[in-house]
């Protein structure tokens, strides 16, 4: 393997942007990531400094320019210094033009409903029979 070139896997593993290198392998294998604009099925297709990279996270593309290629996975810190994020916006999406959620469908993470919520949900799905 060159000295100036990585292995995706362990690059996107290595930035921290996935949290084991088997999970960075799988999103390498679904095809969903792309280096300068190829579409990259294989873990150990090589990245080198100056390449672009794009792939989903969550809810999210990530549009990323790789600056260096690192030697180990270290602290976030360390790992910041890997990449620029090359995205239009940083920014999660605006809320407002989410899609609309049913009633009494909750966030996601917003954890397990309280008392009062269950009723409030109960309350709605009373009225929608």
């Amino acid at each position: 393997m060159a000295e100036d070139a990585l292995r995706l896997d362990k690059w996107l593993w290595f930035a921290r942007f996935c949290k084991s290198r088997s999970l960075a392998a799988r999103l390498c294998r679904s095809g969903h990531v792309r280096v300068n604009r190829q579409a990259v099925e294989k873990p150990h297709a090589l990245v080198r400094a100056g390449d672009i990279l794009t792939f989903p996270q969550g809810d999210r593309v990530r549009v990323i320019e790789v600056l260096a290629l690192g030697a180990r996975r270290g602290p976030p810190a360390e790992a910041r210094v890997l990449y620029a994020d090359r995205a239009e916006t940083g920014a999660p999406p605006d809320p407002a033009h989410a899609l609309p959620r049913a009633p009494g469908e909750r966030e996601p993470g917003a954890g397990r409903p309280t008392k009062r919520d269950r009723r409030r949900i109960d309350r709605l799905a009373d009225r929608d029979e």
